[in-house]
């Protein structure tokens, strides 16, 4: 999808600057001050170039943009975030003149821009959590490929599966969330420098070599949009993606707490680093810290998703309220928060096969296999098992027995009863097929739904998930790496160019 977004002339651009290989890029998250001043190198190489800077203006423009970043890199130095408090200080280093730099310019602009690479640089960390969730998730989905457990449906024991299989369901939904990232982060990942306000400028401005600079691969072609509108869905749609996370981190949880507090729970965490701590007033209870933490922050992140919706509703295009970079900073790592929480809980988890399948023995949750067997071996109607199913419950119920304990004998005179007056119904299922029938290991084995738990299917899922990582992996790095070289790219030239004062 990229490639219909590359504008031909930010592809000529790139080509023009050569853009050298660089060594692998480190994750940099950058603020306000470090991309204001980007944007300035960037404005005056190409301002130059163009003749729109005079060549006796150039240089002591260039010298006091050096000198302001150099202040601001020291400790205790001035990193003002907005272009106003920005511009004085470039003033006190140059003089006025150095506001020909500003010639076509805008705060607006400046802003969307700063806002759009700083938000690129989070998503990048976002991508980077959510696959290192995702794969810890679909390792342990690995490991636990052949435990069977009881999963729920409303709330309520419904029919065993693998865990593994489970487990690989909760990285459908977070693989599904990468798609999202990279779909929205597409989105962001253009450039409205050079857009003035909102209809453009009477100067010249080669937009597409800024954008270069910067490191984009694309430009927000409608000057209108670039900083009244898609700043705003950039945010909304980010929203979007950290409600996802959140809600996807909230269900695992959920899930968890199901069985946690039970009696007898399968699955217990590990009493490390925090992730359980003791009852002040009953020593027996050991309670589910980490759970709960990772909980409150899925839920922070789904309360902060919703302010850019609130924010922008019923606002006309131009207004800030949506646009806030720290906002969207604050939105962005809730979703990371959540899913460190999430990774924490995968490596607390301590899960007991043998009482999964206690669990799994002590209620009828194999039940709707009778009812498939009867009808996939014999031909019963599915209704008429079912009911023959639910006869087989009631009386189990009735007199405490446990599925594996079930007479075979009773199993034949319920099926007769519960076909009258159909006349010599017997119960075509031999004892052996009726014991298998109840037994939740051979039931998940013998799933033949593509998708589903069989040992098979599980192999394939679990190498289709690992190579989406690795390709998820390849991505952030590709695109770190692309971005660290454009900026490299841009410090070497103004560095080369600019007059050391």
């Amino acid at each position: 999808m990229r490639q219909f977004l590359l504008a031909p002339c930010i592809a000529l651009a790139c080509a023009a600057l050569a853009l050298p290989a660089a060594a692998q890029a480190p994750a940099a998250v950058h603020d306000e001050f470090f991309w204001l001043s980007e944007i300035n190198k960037a404005s005056w190489l190409t301002n130059t170039d163009q003749g729109l800077l005079a060549p006796d203006v150039a240089p002591r423009v260039a010298a006091a943009l050096s000198q302001v970043i150099a202040q601001g890199d020291q400790p205790g130095g001035k990193r003002p975030v907005n272009v106003i408090t920005y511009e004085p200080l470039l003033i006190q280093a140059g003089g006025p003149e150095v506001t020909l730099l500003h010639a076509g310019r805008s705060s607006q602009d400046m802003l969307a821009t700063t806002r759009a690479a700083m938000l690129r640089d989070d998503m990048l960390g976002l991508a980077e959590q959510l696959n290192r969730t995702t794969r810890d998730l679909v390792e342990m989905a690995a490991k636990q490929r052949d435990t069977i457990v009881p999963n729920y449906t409303n709330g309520v024991a419904a029919q065993p599966n693998s865990l593994g299989h489970a487990l690989l369901g909760h990285a459908a939904g977070l693989d599904r969330d990468a798609q999202r990232l990279r779909e929205a982060y597409a989105r962001i990942d253009r450039s409205p420098m050079g857009t003035t306000v909102l209809n453009g400028t009477s100067w010249p401005l080669d937009r597409a070599r800024m954008a270069a600079y910067l490191g984009f691969p694309a430009l927000v072609e409608n000057a209108f949009d670039a900083a009244q509108v898609s700043p705003v869905d950039a945010a909304v749609e980010t929203g979007a993606l950290v409600s996802s996370i959140g809600l996807h981190t909230g269900a695992f949880v959920q899930d968890l707490m199901v069985q946690y507090a039970g009696p007898r729970p399968w699955i217990l965490l590990a009493d490390r680093g925090g992730a359980t701590y003791v009852s002040s007033a009953m020593p027996q209870k050991h309670n589910p810290g980490l759970l709960n933490s990772t909980r409150r922050d899925a839920s922070t992140a789904v309360d902060l998703s919703l302010g850019p919706v609130m924010r922008a509703h019923n606002l006309p295009p131009g207004m800030s309220d949506a646009k806030e970079v720290r906002d969207g900073v604050a939105l962005v790592r809730s979703g990371v928060t959540a899913l460190q929480g999430w990774q924490k809980i995968l490596d607390a988890m301590v899960v007991d096969p043998q009482r999964a399948l206690d669990a799994l023995n002590s209620d009828w949750t194999a039940s709707q296999e009778i009812a498939d067997t009867l009808m996939r071996k014999w031909g019963v109607p599915f209704r008429v098992g079912h009911h023959f199913a639910s006869e087989l419950v009631d009386y189990a119920r009735a007199h405490d027995i446990r599925p594996p304990d079930f007479p075979y004998a009773q199993a034949r005179r319920i099926y007769r009863e519960a076909l009258a007056p159909a006349p010599g119904a017997e119960l075509p299922m031999s004892e052996a097929e009726f014991r298998a029938a109840l037994d939740p290991v051979a039931i998940v084995r013998a799933r033949a739904t593509a998708g589903g738990p069989q040992p098979a299917e599980m192999d394939r899922m679990l190498a289709a998930a690992r190579q989406r990582i690795a390709a998820q992996d390849a991505w952030i790095a590709a695109e770190r790496q692309r971005i660290a070289t454009a900026l490299a790219t841009l410090d070497t030239a103004f560095a080369q160019r600019a007059p050391h004062r």
